[in-house]
């Protein structure tokens, strides 16, 4: 029988993907290492197993003991992966930009999670790093990993990622492109990779907000260069021990926005569902497109798979509020913005007075006025109080059908909120349209600039 003795058995051997929408407009061949087809769904698997084998072999931890690490998640997966088959409690920290799904995960396996801030220095006792030092000195019988200086980080990935792609492309490939973050999988893959061909380009994707290519291009550690970014996986404001900075060639930064981007594109377009670091690997890659030529062949590593940021980079609204969504803002999606999805409006024989009293109760400016089912007129809170203040212990009692003005225009829920500039003024403050029941909803100038 054709079986594995455990689930680490399948760590390895993911398969080399031709690009072909994404990258049209590159002269070259693009493969794409896809590492979500590891067990635990990310290329850290490799690197998890390493370091814990490791360190039970060198007599660092016995039996039954607790593997402590700082991770953005997909370390600790397959730290906890090993732990599970062996037979080792895990105790991780990580920082509060890391997504929900990542965190659930690792409580899934069994792990205790700890979140930490991250906007912190890294010496600082509340750092991830911090903590996860601190928590190895007062736990029995426990080991730090610390995959950012731990020489088998590296070493795991020269063993089997580098072989792996030098394999399957037959000694094809000119350049290797990865993501940086601790700098194992690009230093251990590069040293493979350039023992067998010194001429293959080792180039690395940075994010703003980290210290790798400024260091690498001047020796320099700019601590200006250090702020909080979004991108998750890469990028870095220490310099771990396993950064090979001579082994990269270069490295390129790309923005928050471009990598979401792009790692959306690469699932509606390749149908590979990838995370964060993925799509910023392929921005980066177009962005250096002017240095490549027909007959090269480039490696891209996509390190971990896209169901880990269904919450983040795979949400629409999620996108928006951070200015990242490139599609048009729809009425419907207004509709499913706004704060409550009550709908109100008066009839025309309601007084002027109960009129105002409902605005004020519910703390709206604005309403349409119905005949049975038709809309006849609309109200504002302006109309409703110049005409109180002309005459109020007289007017308070006309009905509204005396002061309304024409009806709010309807529009359909799939128009783009750009065209609602034809609908909207200082006249008509607000439009209607109908969500995705059916129903009536309201849609007005407050509304368009709470969404955008």
């Amino acid at each position: 029988m054709d079986i594995k003795n455990n689930i680490l058995e399948t760590i390895g051997n993911t398969p080399l993907v031709k690009l072909n929408k994404i990258t049209k407009d590159l002269p070259c061949t693009v493969l794409a290492k896809v590492e979500s087809f590891n067990p635990g769904h990310s290329i850290k698997d490799r690197m998890g197993l390493k370091m814990v084998q490791d360190a039970i072999d060198a007599g660092r931890i016995k039996p039954g003991g607790t593997f402590i690490e700082c991770t953005s998640g997909n370390t600790g997966m397959g730290i906890a992966l090993a732990g599970c088959v062996m037979g080792y409690k895990c105790i991780f920290t990580t920082s509060d930009k890391q997504s929900k799904e990542k965190i659930d995960i690792l409580k899934a396996m069994g792990a205790e999670v700890i979140v930490c801030p991250t906007n912190v220095e890294p010496t600082d006792p509340r750092s991830y790093y911090s903590v996860a030092e601190k928590l190895s000195k007062e736990i029995p019988n426990s080991c730090w990993l610390n995959q950012y200086d731990n020489p088998s980080n590296a070493v795991a990935h020269y063993e089997s990622t580098g072989p792996e792609i030098w394999a399957q492309t037959q000694g094809k490939i000119t350049h290797l492109v990865v993501g940086v973050g601790t700098g194992g999988t690009i230093s251990g893959t590069g040293k493979y990779l350039k023992e067998q061909n010194p001429d293959i380009k080792i180039w690395g994707i940075d994010t703003y907000g980290s210290v790798f290519k400024k260091y690498k291009e001047t020796g320099i550690f700019d601590e200006k260069e250090i702020y909080p970014y979004i991108t998750e996986g890469i990028g870095e404001d220490i310099l771990p021990e396993n950064v090979n900075f001579d082994i990269i060639d270069m490295f390129e930064k790309v923005t928050d926005k471009d990598g979401a981007i792009y790692t959306r594109r690469l699932a509606k377009e390749e149908g590979i569902m990838m995370g964060y670091s993925a799509g910023s690997a392929v921005a980066g890659l177009i962005q250096l497109k002017d240095q490549l030529k027909e007959d090269d062949v480039v490696v891209l590593i996509l390190h971990d798979h896209g169901s880990r940021y269904v919450g983040k980079v795979y949400n629409d609204d999620w996108m928006r509020e951070r200015g990242f969504l490139e599609e048009d803002l729809r009425v419907k999606d207004l509709i499913r913005m706004k704060s409550t999805d009550h709908y109100l409006s008066i009839d025309e024989n309601t007084t002027v007075k109960e009129a105002l009293q409902i605005m004020k109760e519910k703390d709206i400016s604005q309403m349409p006025v119905q005949s049975g089912d038709s809309m006849v007129g609309s109200i504002t809170e302006a109309s409703v109080l110049n005409f109180l203040l002309d005459s109020p212990m007289k007017n308070a009692d006309e009905k509204v059908s005396k002061i309304m003005g024409e009806p709010f225009p309807t529009v359909e829920a799939d128009m783009a909120c750009k065209a609602l500039n034809r609908f909207i003024s200082k006249d008509v403050p607000a439009v209607l349209s109908r969500d995705a029941k059916g129903d009536l909803a309201i849609i007005t100038q407050y509304d368009i600039i709470q969404a955008l």
